[in-house]
């Protein structure tokens, strides 16, 4: 049984637009393609977006994602580890669920922040997170990961506890910035994100290019970006936009 790219697109709610992008860079071929040049998909090609589509929602970009689909794991196989994922993530969004509730309930007590914000972070640990590791290694190399997890592998809960105290005045300076009407490329604002590039040079150094990719991944990725949308929905793009503004004015 085969089905056109409209029906595909229809049963999985990807558009052809994308469908037919899969396929010019050879993530996703079609079975076939009919005379009248429409493409055809049938129960193989069916399973691979199932995969692809998996791998988009655990917020892996489209070269990772090709360098799995085309590993020649078996299918099975793959769809074990897949499933592997889906749970960690399952496990991982109920404890910040958690966080989240906890968080609401201290706000509408009309409770000031606790200065121990550490319960803030509960399912954030980068050296825990084995599942985000793997995904990193995927995106930048498992060379940085290691390295980076190496920086931090021995530090003890009141370091992470600081860190995390530093990570939220970061957020509130962005978010008075904001208020204040700053833009992107004020001193004031690329002062705050020094202190930001600062804090993630203790796991990592990155250079002008990557420092701006950081930015578009909290924008992109839906779980940085739902993090973000909580402290305050205005936070990921104005992010990225400092970001890459003191990335070209004070990186080299």
């Amino acid at each position: 049984m085969a089905w056109s790219i409209a029906q595909l697109a229809r049963m999985s709610k990807v558009t052809s637009r994308t469908l037919r992008h899969y396929d010019e860079i050879g993530l996703l071929r079609p079975a076939w393609v009919g005379r009248n040049g429409y493409r055809y998909y049938e129960r193989e090609q069916l399973l691979s977006l199932q995969r692809i589509l998996i791998m988009r929602e655990l917020g892996l970009g489209l070269p990772a994602i090709a360098e799995i689909v085309h590993d020649g794991r078996d299918q099975v196989q793959a769809l074990r580890m897949h499933h592997a994922w889906l749970l960690t993530e399952r496990d991982r969004f109920a404890r910040l669920a958690s966080t989240v509730a906890r968080t609401i309930e201290e706000l509408e007590g009309g409770d000031e922040m606790k200065q121990d914000a550490a319960h803030w972070f509960d399912g954030f640990d980068p050296v825990k997170q084995a599942q985000w590791q793997q995904e990193a290694r995927e995106r930048w190399g498992a060379d940085v990961v290691d390295a980076a997890a190496d920086r931090v592998r021995d530090k003890p809960k009141d370091w992470w506890q600081q860190e995390g105290s530093r990570w939220l005045d970061t957020l509130r300076a962005m978010v008075a910035l904001i208020d204040a009407g700053k833009a992107p490329d004020d001193p004031d604002v690329l002062d705050a994100v020094d202190g930001h590039y600062q804090w993630i040079c203790q796991f990592w150094t990155p250079n002008r290019e990557s420092y701006i990719g950081l930015g578009e991944l909290y924008v992109q990725d839906p779980r940085f970006r739902a993090n973000y949308d909580k402290t305050d929905p205005r936070l990921a793009e104005f992010m990225r936009a400092a970001m890459a503004a003191y990335a070209e004015a004070r990186l080299a």
